[in-house]
């Protein structure tokens, strides 16, 4: 596998476009093939999610994306799935499409209605300028933005030929389960649905379902999966191993961007359970870690408060005992040992310790000595800017 230039525009057979007009952006993903998708588990479900799972579900492919930022089509009714439908039509009507096999995705403020008059607007300047440049790919990644501040997008090609890439927004309202964000990955190779959704489901836990930036959980959240089939590569089953693993990799670097990018944020967290005795145990308690608002606002404070570290493991339901476990940080190339089998290390530097907190990425690594199973779970700080950015959202 080697990562590849080019974002969603890599991978055969996928055109793209966006623009961005003030806080109203559009973006087109035009990809013809067998798709899957993951969604909010919030009970609020906005329109183009509940219109886009149906499309999932029933045809278990796609032809198309079309998204917009600005607006969330949350909590609108039934005049907010017409809108919907209206998106998946203008566009369907536009490049000859079956709009039962158009995707929808919209985020932004939740409870007001869409101005669909503004998308009809927008979209032939978009459709205009569709392509497959790495161009078009970062006009559509760009389209999508809220309050994010960097393009997100990933993409690789595995050593068989076949090519995955993916694109995303999100920098708030995130976690249990994703958050306020869009993903949309292609790949070309030749799989079937089912195969799609199950490497989609295992990638999704590993990568975006460790994510938590302020945790709340939005109303549109949508990872679609779509494969152009284009390579004509078929993977055997050793590389559809090599094609899981991929996946995790690309939606691993969109989720750390995302990190990086997260309202306020001025610090990247990743968090290392390592010795857990039930894969659960490491994955809860290592989004615990990041979780944690005393952990994140130390961590943005520069303060060597570690105690908060192996409180929020304390507390995060995993199995764990005080006694057996042991905590590093890490940043850059130091790396200090706080905790060694429940007993303060002897050799812990506060001097140390404060330097590494200055760094822009911190590594927490918590050993549970009492197993083999391990998770990562990964986050940001917690700043005055994001109390700034999310109370002034709307005005």
């Amino acid at each position: 596998m080697k990562q590849i230039e080019g974002g969603i525009c890599s991978v055969r057979g996928v055109s793209a476009n966006g623009i961005k007009a003030e806080k109203m952006g559009i973006a087109v993903i035009l990809a013809e093939g067998p798709a899957a998708g993951v969604f909010t588990q919030n009970k609020v479900t906005a329109a183009p999610v509940t219109l886009s799972k149906g499309v999932i579900d029933t045809h278990h492919r796609l032809s198309a994306v079309i998204v917009n930022s600005g607006n969330a089509n949350a909590f609108t009714g039934d005049d907010g799935f017409l809108d919907a439908m209206e998106m998946a039509s203008m566009l369907s009507e536009n490049l000859d499409l079956d709009a039962d096999t158009v995707a929808v995705a919209s985020t932004g403020v939740i409870g007001r209605r869409l101005d669909i008059s503004k998308i009809r607007e927008l979209l032939p300047e978009v459709l205009a300028e569709l392509g497959s440049t790495p161009e078009c790919s970062q006009a559509a990644a760009k389209a999508i933005m809220t309050t994010d501040k960097a393009i997100k997008e990933s993409a690789v090609e595995l050593d068989c030929g076949v090519r995955i890439g993916a694109i995303a927004k999100g920098s708030g309202m995130i976690e249990p389960n994703m958050g306020t964000m869009l993903c949309f990955a292609y790949t070309d190779a030749k799989v079937p649905a089912d195969v799609l959704d199950a490497a989609l489901k295992v990638a999704v836990q590993k990568t975006f379902n460790m994510l938590v930036v302020d945790g709340d959980t939005s109303t549109n959240d949508m990872i679609l999966l779509t494969s152009t089939c284009k390579s004509g590569i078929k993977p055997c089953m050793e590389c559809l191993d090599d094609f899981q693993e991929s996946l995790i990799y690309v939606f691993t670097e969109l989720v750390k961007k995302m990190a990086k990018d997260g309202e306020g944020a001025t610090k990247l967290i990743e968090a290392r359970v390592v010795g857990a005795k039930k894969h659960e145990d490491a994955r809860l308690a290592a989004k615990a870690i990041v979780r944690s608002p005393l952990v994140k606002t130390a961590i943005f404070g520069k303060d060597p408060n570690w105690g908060r570290i192996v409180a929020a493991a304390g507390y995060s339901g995993a199995e764990l005992e005080q006694e057996r476990l042991s905590l590093s940080l890490s940043g850059g190339e130091e790396k200090v040992e706080l905790v060694d089998c429940g007993e303060i290390s002897e050799s812990f530097d506060l001097a140390l310790l404060k330097k590494i907190m200055e760094n822009y990425e911190i590594v927490i690594t918590l050993d549970l000595n009492m197993g083999e199973e391990h998770a990562t779970a990964w986050g940001c700080d917690l700043t005055y800017d994001y109390i700034r950015i999310n109370a002034e959202y709307t005005t």
